[in-house]
Parts: structure tokens; sequence; C-alpha cells
């Protein structure tokens, strides 16, 4: 089992099983699959797992401009690894990481740079 509990520029605080994910958002599992295919969710395989980085979900909800931000990122031509990597690669000019400012007033800012990969 890897070791979540010190966050890294590579590494969310937590991950979520999709039954987590399904519990917290009060859905079946079948719809957290539909999300993950739909880009509304991000889910990387980790320890033979899909698992949602925790952070991702804030009041028992999707953080609101995360499936903006994933369809970005996929129209950039970035895979599900890919995109997990920019969402958790540092950046100096933002607080910590892409994924750590989506949950705050800089994330129109993180939708901008993303929509930026695109040309």
């Amino acid at each position: 089992m890897t070791d979540t509990s010190q966050p890294q520029a590579d590494r969310p605080a937590g991950w979520l099983t999709l039954p987590d994910v399904a519990e917290r958002l009060d859905i079946p599992v079948t719809r957290v699959r539909q999300m993950i295919r739909d880009r509304d969710l991000l889910a990387v395989r980790r320890d033979g797992v899909l698992r949602v980085p925790a952070e991702l979900l804030a009041n028992d909800n999707v953080l609101k401009h995360l499936p903006g931000v994933l369809t970005l990122l996929d129209d950039a031509g970035y895979n599900d690894e890919e995109t997990f990597r920019w969402l958790y690669a540092d950046d100096d000019s933002l607080p910590g990481a892409p994924a750590e400012a989506l949950s705050g007033p800089l994330a129109t800012e993180v939708k901008r740079r993303a929509q930026a990969l695109g040309f």
C-alpha cells in the first residue's frame, strides 16, 4: 500500500475507491463510473484499483470547476495519468498544485491554464 499521509506534488492527500465515492455522493457505483467516463470526475489506477483523489470532492460534491478542467485537458490530448500529473504538479504561481487551487478563488485561473494547453 502506498503511503498517502504526506501530500506531495505528484500525490493527493488521500484516495477514495469508487465505492467510497459512491457513498460520499450518495449515488450508485455505476453512476460514479459514468461520471468518470463523462469526464466529470478523474480516477486513476493505483495498486491495481481505480481511485479518486479525495480533494476532488468537497462537501459531498465534485469540485465545481473539475469537469470543465477535465474536458479541457481531454481536448488537449491528455490521458487520465497525464491529467492527474498536471493537476498535482507544483506550480509556483499557484498555492501548490492546480488541484489545490480548484477549491478556491483561483479555480478560474486553473481553467484558463488548462484551456491554453489546447493551443
